[in-house]
């Protein structure tokens, strides 16, 4: 009770006054991800409302913020284009039961074999690409823009060391947005990116074939996005985690993360994750409890429905400003140093994980390729046995697996052996699968046929219990 109360309540200034910056800095967002995914904006501001509300009270991870995320956007391109908006919330649900089914079976323990420079490579590749997607709303439009967003970045920098009580990307929207509107500043305004209705989401069933065939449509798509969604939420909840050094609970993260993208498709709104870039803001802006998602999900309707006609008239280029101030912040400028300092291998995978998500601009991607990267340099690293000689024992070294064991077959096929009995002492190596099963008989037949007897010593029990168990595999054959 005394956590879900600190949770709550622990921090309620903060976390109201960073809701409400998140708010404002997630219609913009949440409009442009619905016109990449092909849909009306109200689906992705639907879908962010929502998404926000459920997750302040079913996600694992206070302070977090999720909602439309464009990762998720760009999933849902070939559905809306070739099968229409029906089908997308037909696969948002099944996205989000398939998301409530990796919590109940704790798919997130999979977190734990992602590598520190995956980690590194994500955080970079994401703060490069939230810079870029500012880049078409500001480069090349007018001076005044220019100069908008200059004088956001420094009242961001600069008004925090006067004012602490309020975010200063609040004050710098209400104070720029004031005098935009009564200087008659022509600049591109939230109202250009797409209309906003003014009502509130419906409960509706969506209109498809409950069918077999419905569901062979939907399923790919909505594994993708679950997969997807749910990666870019962990990790994005372990960068908060490391942001405020606390813990979060993510397997209760996928189940929250499931029921809100079920709810949010019997409401019109597409699948959503955690937002990284949104989250950023929230704790540099003093959010740390589920209160704050609350408040920014309560407040992005709050600002559609009641004070739309003002929303719509916040200069974009005060929103560019705040963003790119996120992507500084987000970029982890140390890794210059980890590319110099750490492993090459790990140097290389965490360049590899960045040049790839900017690439594809898919997270799921460069993660995916980075941890598969680092799997590979490990196997390699760890592939090299090496034996060494006393009197008639041969003591190996290392590990002795798929990869290591040919290594291991050719030292003996090779080795001029004068003994009659020797022995192979595995006190300082490890047996791990069939394929090293597989090497030791091939040895022990190799050196039989020279007339060599062999004997297996001070195998430890692990190994030992695998080898009698596979051993009979071979000697069967």
């Amino acid at each position: 009770m005394q956590t879900l109360k600190q949770q709550w309540f622990g921090n309620i200034r903060g976390d109201i006054l960073s809701g409400i910056v998140v708010a404002l800095a997630l219609i913009p967002e949440a409009i442009a991800f619905s016109i990449i995914a092909g849909v009306d904006p109200m689906v992705g501001l639907y879908a962010s409302f929502i998404i926000a509300v459920v997750i302040a009270f079913a996600g694992g991870r206070p302070g977090m913020i999720s909602a439309a995320t464009g990762a998720m956007a760009l999933l849902m391109v070939p559905l809306v284009r070739e099968y229409g908006l029906d089908y997308l919330l037909a696969a948002t649900i099944l996205t989000g039961i398939i998301q409530i089914l990796f919590g109940i079976f704790k798919v997130a323990k999979v977190m734990k074999f992602v590598p520190n420079a995956v980690m590194i490579g994500f955080v970079n590749a994401l703060a490069i690409l939230i810079f870029a997607a500012q880049l078409e709303h500001f480069i090349g439009i007018s001076t005044l823009t220019y100069v908008f967003v200059a004088i956001t970045l420094i009242l961001l920098y600069t008004l925090p060391r006067f004012i602490k009580v309020v975010p200063a990307p609040l004050i710098a929207i209400i104070a720029l947005t004031t005098v935009a509107i009564f200087s008659g500043a022509e600049l591109r305004t939230v109202g250009d990116l797409g209309a906003i209705t003014q009502s509130l989401p419906s409960f509706f069933i969506p209109d498809v074939p409950f069918t077999f065939e419905t569901l062979q449509i939907i399923f790919p798509y909505s594994l993708s996005l679950a997969i997807v969604g749910l990666l870019e939420s962990l990790l994005t909840s372990q960068i908060v985690d490391d942001m405020t050094a606390t813990e979060s609970n993510k397997n209760r993260e996928s189940r929250g993360q499931g029921i809100a993208n079920v709810i949010t498709g019997f409401f019109g709104g597409m699948a959503g994750c955690a937002m990284i870039g949104q989250s950023v803001i929230n704790v540099k802006s003093g959010g740390r409890g589920r209160l704050s998602t609350l408040i920014a999900g309560i407040f992005l309707m709050f600002l559609i429905i009641v004070l739309g006609d003002l929303v719509v008239q916040i200069p974009m280029p005060v929103l560019v400003g705040i963003m790119i101030s996120v992507s500084v912040s987000t970029f982890d400028w140390s890794s210059f140093k980890y590319i110099v300092r750490a492993p090459r291998t790990d140097a290389f995978v965490m360049i590899a994980t960045v040049a790839i998500v900017v690439y594809t601009n898919d997270l799921s991607k460069g993660v995916l390729i980075g941890v598969l990267l680092s799997a590979i340099f490990f196997v390699v690293k760890i592939s090299t046995v090496k034996i060494t000689q006393e009197g008639n024992c041969y003591t190996v070294h290392g590990q002795l697996f798929f990869a290591s064991i040919d290594g291991f077959v050719d030292y003996f096929k090779k080795a001029d052996i004068k003994q009659n009995n020797i022995q192979i002492d595995l006190s300082q190596a490890k047996v791990w699968d069939e394929s090293s099963v597989g090497a030791l008989v091939k040895v022990m037949d190799l050196l039989k046929e020279r007339g060599i007897d062999v004997e297996i010593v001070e195998i430890d029990q692990s190994s030992k219990k695998l080898v009698e168990q596979l051993n009979s595999l071979y000697s069967s054959s």
